[in-house]
């Protein structure tokens, strides 16, 4: 228990103060992009947006959602983030529990592991891989080079190891093997480290878009981030069909930053509802090796 000394209260104060402040200016960015996809042609050209629309208008949207290129991106994104997560999970779940156990040679996969975490081939070896294996333009070159983080494996065998040894040997002596044990023991004991390493997992797939533009050739294929990257911060409309009365009825900037909005707005629903595991698979899955 804490001691409500005026110290101890003068400190939640301001820790309360510094924290709120901290999440207002994470959040006013958002505010602003979205008040800005909102407005109208003449406001957003004029730069006089803050932080409420100004002649409001739902035509960004309506243009950004009947774009065949923004749609098939979107769609994209969402293939990889659902197949790039399952493999990376599948992969991290097994690995850790392998690895939570005491065998010969364990010390041997970690330190090869946590040797990978330091060191990689290269850019240049990597893309020389992908390009041998014929991943080139397939969501492949998206999922695999990335479906094993050291850290999220560490994270999870760590969270494993938490639970105790001796439901393992209870279930063990009534006749269950090491897949029934996992799937019955460890997964339901262990959901907040797990939905930790799929919200990691999710939120690296949908934010990512180096790859997408060094691994797709065709603009067809990219995920929504890589397009985005495109159009927004290259602002290179070659690779997509512009509609002239796009240009002509919106601004630019309202269509930019309709499509941003977006592609933030998964992340953001998806979050309240692992938010309540995230601290707990964190901690207890940072304290034990």
């Amino acid at each position: 228990m804490y001691h409500k000394t005026i110290g101890y209260k003068w400190f939640s104060v301001f820790n309360h103060i510094f924290l709120i402040t901290m999440a207002i200016l994470c959040v006013l960015p958002l505010i602003h992009v979205l008040a800005v996809s909102f407005s109208g042609k003449a406001a957003a050209s004029a730069n006089i947006i803050n932080l409420l629309p100004v002649d409001f208008t739902l035509d960004a949207y309506e243009k950004t959602l009947t774009n065949p290129q923004f749609t098939q991106a979107l769609f994209n994104s969402f293939y990889r983030t659902v197949l790039g997560t399952f493999i990376a999970m599948s992969v991290t779940i097994f690995a850790g529990y392998a690895l939570s156990k005491e065998f010969k040679s364990r010390n041997y996969y970690m330190w090869f592991l946590v040797f990978t975490m330091l060191f990689s081939g290269g850019l240049v070896p990597n893309y020389i891989l992908i390009s041998n294996l014929n991943m080139i333009d397939t969501v492949w070159a998206l999922v695999l080079p990335g479906a094993l983080s050291v850290f999220n494996l560490i994270l999870l065998m760590n969270f494993f190891r938490t639970i105790p040894i001796s439901l393992e040997e209870a279930a063990r002596i009534d006749g269950a093997g090491f897949f029934k044990i996992l799937f019955k023991i460890y997964l339901p004991l262990s959901m907040p480290g797990i939905a930790t390493v799929a919200l990691f997992t999710m939120v690296g797939h949908w934010n990512s878009w180096f790859d997408g533009l060094i691994y797709m050739m065709k603009a067809e294929n990219y995920p929504l981030a890589t397009f985005l990257q495109t159009i927004v911060v290259q602002q290179d409309m070659s690779k997509i069909s512009a509609d002239p009365s796009l240009l002509e009825n919106l601004s630019q900037r309202t269509v930019q930053a309709a499509q941003i909005f977006i592609g933030a707005l998964p992340i953001l629903l998806v979050y309240p509802f692992l938010q309540k595991y995230f601290v707990k698979g964190i901690v207890l899955g940072s304290v034990k090796e």
